[in-house]
């Protein structure tokens, strides 16, 4: 079970990797850094995909399967965090496993990772568009993020 350390320099590894972080997004600092930053500057970049991040885990209509009958709540599936977030009207639905964005010359991911005690961390990765994976980056962030370990 890797820690903070291990998880950014295992996430380096990827093909096209240009900067990492693990990041709380209800404080929105970073816990760890690695390569770049996006904008130059790290505790920046860690406040800006902390509101992305809280955007998207907050929001109801994310959280649940708008499917199923909304009255009823859903198990998520295993290994995956509940993020209702506080303004989630009602019981968690499913919870939000990853947001990517694109830009002209990357793509962003930020993984979010299941803890035992809020759940408000996640893994956020800069990829290099041309030189990235973005299918192969979201199925080994999700690998990572089960097996990171915090402390």
């Amino acid at each position: 079970m890797p820690g903070i350390d291990e998880c950014l320099l295992e996430v380096m590894r990827l093909p096209g990797a240009r900067g990492a972080a693990v990041i709380d997004w209800t404080s929105g600092l970073a816990l760890g850094t690695i390569g770049e930053s996006p904008n130059g500057d790290y505790e920046a970049t860690a406040a800006e995909t902390a509101e992305v991040a809280r955007m998207a885990a907050e929001q109801p209509v994310f959280a649940r399967d708008p499917a199923a009958d909304p009255s009823q709540p859903h198990p998520a599936p295993a290994g995956s965090p509940r993020l209702p977030g506080p303004g989630a009207p009602g019981p968690p639905g499913l919870a939000v496993e990853d947001v990517i964005v694109t830009t002209a010359a990357g793509y962003h991911i930020l993984r979010f990772v299941e803890t035992s005690f809020d759940s408000s961390v996640f893994l956020h990765l800069w990829l290099d568009r041309k030189e990235g994976n973005l299918a192969l980056a979201r199925m080994r962030l999700g690998d990572m993020a089960e097996r990171l370990v915090l402390a």
